[in-house]
C-alpha cells in the first residue's frame, strides 16, 4: 500500500481509489466491486460516524486532513462509512477527545497522544519527546521499531485503538512578544506549551500553560499569555499569531516531529466488517503522509509571507539556551520513564531505536545536509 500511495496518489486520487477498492475486493471473499457478478442491494449497512478533533475545523493541515480523511474512507468503502467532522467545541472541547471516544460519543478522534499524560504517563512517546526523534524516525519506530504494538497495548484498557494520523515534522519554538537572549529572559514567562516541553519550559523558569488551540490567539491578545507554541508558519499564519506576537523563535526542541493520532472506539471498530476495519486504517495512513507532505510543502512560503509581508522577527535560539534546555530535557524523559512498568518498557523500546537511528543519520542525513551546505557555498 505504501508503494501505492506513493506512486499514484499524488498524481490522481481517484486513480488511487480505483487501485484500492480493487486491492480490498480482491483481499476479501467478496466479488470485487463493479464485477458482473457482485450483487449490490438497498440492504448493505451504511454507518455513519462521527470524528471530533483537538482542531478549528478549517485550520489548514490539521483541521483539514480530517475532513480528508472522511471523504477518502467513504469513496474507499463506496458509500458504505460516512463520517461527519467536528472541530473543537462542535461537539466536545479540544482536550475532552480522549474521553469522548473512550465512552462512545464519537467513534474517531484526532488530536495528540501527550494530551492525555495525566491518563497513560507513557503517551509523550507517541506524540513527540524534546530533543528526540524526527518525523519519519517516528514513523519508523511506531511501524517497525515496536512502537505501534506498544501504543495498541497502553490503549486497550480506555476501549480504545490508537492510530498514526498526521505528522507535523520540526516545529518552531513559538511566538514570544519579548526577545530571548539568555535564560534570564525565559523566568516567569506565560507560554501556552504543552506535554514534556511544558515541564522543561517550567523547570527553566517559565510557567507553561496548557490551553486547546481555539483559545490562544485571544489569550496572546489580552496578556494572558505571553508566548506559545503551536506548529509551524502554515500554521501559525493561518491562526494569526504574527498580528499579537513579534518575535518567532525556532528551532522546535520541544516538538522535533510530532505524531498526531487517529483513534478509533475499540469495541465499535472490532464490530466493523474487516473490509471497513482496513479501509479506515489505511485511510489513517493516507491522512498520515498527506499532513506532513502538505506542511512541508507549504511553510517555506509562509514564512516568507510572514517575514517579507508582515514584518515578524525570526529569531534563533542562543546557544546555551538550547544547551539549558536540552540537558533539562534528559531529566524530565528519565523521570518519566520511571512512572510505572508500562512506561519504562516504552522508554526502553524508544531509547534503543533512538540511539541507533542517530547512529545511522550521522553518516546519512546528517551528513548529506552538511555536504549539500558545503555544495552551495
Amino acid at each position: 500500500m505504501n508503494i501505492i500511495t506513493t506512486r499514484f496518489f499524488k498524481k490522481n486520487s481517484r486513480h488511487f481509489v480505483s487501485v484500492c477498492l480493487i486491492i480490498f475486493a480482491s483481499c476479501s471473499d467478496q466479488e470485487p466491486v463493479g464485477s458482473p457478478d457482485a450483487q449490490v442491494t438497498t440492504e448493505q449497512t451504511v454507518y455513519e460516524w462521527k470524528m471530533i478533533t483537538s482542531w478549528p475545523k478549517n485550520l489548514p493541515a490539521l483541521g483539514t486532513s480530517p475532513e480528508y480523511f472522511a471523504d477518502i474512507v467513504e469513496t474507499m468503502s463506496n458509500g458504505r462509512m460516512k463520517i461527519r467532522v467536528y472541530g473543537a467545541n462542535e461537539l466536545v472541547g479540544g482536550l475532552e477527545v480522549f474521553d469522548a471516544v473512550s465512552q462512545g460519543v464519537a467513534e474517531i478522534g484526532h488530536s495528540g497522544a501527550y494530551y492525555w499524560q495525566g491518563k497513560i504517563p507513557g503517551t509523550p512517546f507517541f506524540s513527540s519527546i524534546p530533543f528526540g526523534l524526527t518525523s519519519y524516525e517516528q514513523d519508523a519506530w511506531l511501524r517497525y521499531g515496536g512502537g505501534n504494538e506498544l501504543w495498541k497495548e497502553l490503549y486497550a484498557p480506555f476501549n480504545l485503538i490508537p492510530a498514526r494520523g498526521g505528522n507535523s515534522g520540526v516545529q518552531m519554538f513559538g511566538w514570544f512578544n519579548k526577545e530571548i537572549n539568555s535564560l534570564e529572559d525565559l523566568q516567569g514567562l506565560k507560554m501556552r506549551i504543552p506535554s514534556l516541553g511544558g515541564e522543561v519550559f517550567r523547570r527553566a523558569g517559565g510557567v507553561p500553560v496548557t490551553m486547546q488551540v481555539s483559545e490562544v490567539f485571544t489569550a496572546l491578545q489580552t496578556g494572558a499569555l505571553d508566548a506559545t507554541e503551536f506548529v509551524s508558519p502554515y500554521n501559525d499564519l493561518a491562526a494569526g499569531y504574527h498580528t499579537v506576537a513579534d518575535y518567532y523563535y525556532y528551532p522546535g526542541w520541544h516538538e522535533p516531529g510530532s505524531t498526531l493520532e487517529a483513534i478509533f472506539n475499540k469495541e465499535r471498530f472490532e464490530a466493523l466488517p474487516e473490509d471497513l476495519q482496513a479501509i479506515l486504517i489505511t485511510g489513517t495512513e493516507m491522512m498520515n503522509q498527506l499532513l506532513l507532505d502538505e506542511l512541508t510543502a507549504k511553510n517555506n512560503e509562509a514564512l516568507r509571507v510572514l517575514v517579507e509581508d508582515h514584518g515578524v522577527q525570526l529569531r534563533r535560539l542562543p546557544d546555551d539556551v538550547l544547551i539549558e534546555l536540552r540537558t533539562i530535557s534528559d531529566e524530565v524523559v528519565e523521570e518519566m520513564a520511571q512512572a510505572d512498568e508500562a512506561t519504562a518498557e516504552v522508554y526502553a523500546s524508544w531509547k534503543t531505536f533512538k540511539e541507533g537511528v542517530m547512529n545511522y543519520n550521522s553518516i546519512a542525513e546528517e551528513a548529506f545536509i552538511e555536504a549539500r551546505k558545503l555544495s552551495s557555498n
